[in-house]
């Protein structure tokens, strides 16, 4: 398995991970008519432009085939005053899940914020996703909860952060 920066050719195998992984993930939590009508193309077309503007790494398999893919960078709300940093987006495909490519993931986007200049990092997740899990495991403590609303419906989100994201390289 390879972590690499995302480049601008990136961004089909991108879409593809983040509308499988959405239609695996969340399948029983997001109205099926929503994750039905998730489409590649706009997927792709959304992540051609956010490659560059945003902290963006995959991880290909030995095929050279996007399993996985992060991307993060200034916190955007500005609700959370104690947090500068955010984790915009993580996903695998099912098959990859528990591998430990998530974390490792999660620990380029952390360096490279931490090398911009960022100390703290929020990441959003679904309350019914058992991926709040696995950012407890990284460190992250929730901190707040919001409504998010995705197709018409509206859905309780849990807001956690890291302090410090020095903490998730010293693992």
């Amino acid at each position: 398995m390879q972590i690499r920066r995302a480049e601008s050719g990136d961004a089909k195998g991108m879409a593809r991970v983040h509308v499988d992984s959405w239609r695996t993930t969340y399948k029983e939590i997001v109205h099926q008519r929503f994750l039905d009508s998730m489409s590649y193309s706009e997927r792709e077309n959304r992540w051609s432009r956010q490659i560059m503007d945003q902290e963006v790494f995959v991880a290909e398999n030995e095929e050279g085939t996007i399993v996985g893919f992060a991307a993060g960078g200034k916190e955007r709300s500005g609700a959370y005053p104690d947090f500068d940093g955010e984790l915009y987006a993580i996903y695998l495909l099912e098959e990859v899940q528990g591998q430990g490519i998530g974390k490792a993931l999660v620990k380029r986007v952390a360096h490279s914020l931490l090398k911009k200049g960022y100390n703290s990092m929020l990441v959003l997740v679904l309350a019914k996703n058992r991926s709040r899990y696995f950012y407890e495991s990284l460190g992250a403590v929730q901190i707040h909860t919001e409504v998010e609303t995705i197709g018409g419906e509206r859905y309780e989100e849990a807001v956690y952060g890291w302090k410090s994201i020095k903490c998730i390289n010293e693992e």
